[in-house]
Parts: structure tokens; sequence; C-alpha cells
């Protein structure tokens, strides 16, 4: 405690001098040029040097989810981009903003629903039945699963997987979650392909990525791709359009002012 009783402050992640930068304990300028980003990520991460494996892993995820055409958070910063031109900042983060539970975020509450079912020890079968029977009952998502566009199955998603296996990271997670993928068809009713939040969220967990950070991962790789749809935008403008095709298919059914009995003047409120 501090003499007047406060909580000690303090953080352990860089601090700068007048000759150098000190960063996790290491000086940056001897980072700089012999270390890629996403090992030097997980440096600020986790406070280490990470495993060659994690970054190869991490590496991968943000490849798998930095791009994926015209989709909402894209959507979002290319139009605030056509309103806001300089705010280059603000468009991106009209995108980043948009990226909860439903996109992007989802590789987080997939990663939750995998702890949670990976604590149990012994034979995992009877708890994913267990667990995938409550949700249904529920009406709950799965999370990591379905997708509106791949069918019958995500290619990003077991191309993770399947690297996962090359590089010897593939263990606990990615077995629950295949076997979730096995009894999906048993538990629904019907046959959700895996998407690549579930994907992400296995992988990432097996190679020992915190849990709480998972949502990290997706954020930082669609930076990447907003960033190019903006310049995109700068060069060959479509925002408006995206607002104008939007706005033609909504049908307006509030009141018509047309259809009401007209207020005359003098029976107005003063």
């Amino acid at each position: 405690m501090a003499a007047d009783g406060s909580a000690h402050a303090a953080s352990g992640i860089a601090v700068p001098y007048p000759d150098r930068v000190i960063v996790r304990g290491e000086d940056l300028a001897d980072l700089i040029g012999n270390v890629g980003f996403t090992e030097y990520f997980l440096l600020l991460l986790l406070g280490r040097r990470p495993a060659p494996q994690l970054v190869k892993i991490v590496d991968a995820t943000l490849v798998a989810i930095a791009e994926h055409g015209m989709v909402p958070s894209v959507l979002a910063a290319r139009m605030t981009l056509a309103a806001a031109p300089t705010a280059l900042q603000g468009a991106v983060s009209a995108g980043l903003l948009g990226c909860g539970e439903v996109i992007l975020g989802a590789a987080e509450t997939a990663g939750q629903l995998l702890t949670e079912i990976a604590i149990a020890e012994g034979d995992r079968s009877p708890v994913v039945a267990r667990k995938l029977g409550e949700m249904r009952a529920a009406r709950q998502p799965l999370p990591g699963f379905g997708h509106p566009l791949h069918k019958p199955e995500d290619p990003r998603a077991w191309r993770l997987v399947e690297y996962s296996r090359e590089i010897g990271v593939a263990g606990t997670y990615v077995a629950i979650l295949e076997e979730i993928h096995r009894q999906l068809a048993t538990a629904y009713g019907r046959k959700l392909p895996l998407n690549v939040s579930g994907a992400i969220a296995a992988v990432l967990l097996d190679a020992d990525f915190p849990l709480a950070a998972l949502k990290g991962v997706p954020l930082i790789a669609r930076t990447a791709g907003l960033v190019a749809h903006l310049l995109e935008e700068q060069q060959r403008p479509i925002g408006f359009k995206i607002a104008n095709a939007g706005a033609a298919i909504v049908a307006y059914d509030g009141p018509d002012p047309e259809a009401a009995d007209p207020v005359r003047p003098e029976t107005r409120a003063m």
C-alpha cells in the first residue's frame, strides 16, 4: 500500500526512456527486424517469447479470419468512411464495434463452451451429449457451429484443424470440438457446419492461448481487412451505393400524415 492508503498501481508491459523503449523486459530496438508481428503480439500479450507452434497457429487464425467479403463489419466501415472521408480511424472503429457474439466474437463464446466441457475428467462424450441437450432445450445458439453461406462445411475451419495437427498443436480442445460435431445431428436433429470461430477457439486453446483474450484475435485480424477495404473505398467508392441499396429494400410502414385528418392551425396548442 502507498503512504496515502491507495493500492500500488503498476504495469509490466512497457516503459519508454529518452534513449530506448523496454517492452516486456526487452529492448524494442532489438525486436525491430528480428520478430514478426504475430510473435510480437504474443510477447505483448503473454509477457514472454512464445513457443514456435503458438506463433504458427495464431498466424494461421489471423489469416483465416481477416477477410470474408462484404460482411456487416465491412459495410459499416465503408459507409462510415463515405460519410466522413477523413475519419479512417472512425471507419475502422465502426467496423470493429459491430463484432460481437454472432460475428467474429463467437470465438470467445465457443472457447467458453469448450473450456466448460474440458473440465470434466474421463470420457467426455456423455458430457457433450448432456450439454448439447441442455442447450437445445433452452433454445440457445451453439457457438462455433452454423454458417449462412458455407455448407455443408466451412473450409476455413477444417483447414485450421488440419494445420493444428500438422504442427502438433491439436489436443483436448480439438477433440472436444470434433465430438460436438459428431453428436450434432443426433442432438439437434440436423447437421450444422463447424465454422471458423469454433475452429479458432479450439486450436488456440490447445496451444495455451488465454481464453480471456480469444476475442482479440479476430479483432486484430479484421482490422487488417478493414484497412484494405477502406483504401479501396477511397479509390473506388461504393459506401453510398451500399447505403442506398439497403434503404431501397426497406418499406415504410409508419403513420402517413397525408392519410390523417388535417390539423387546423387555429386548433394547434400554442
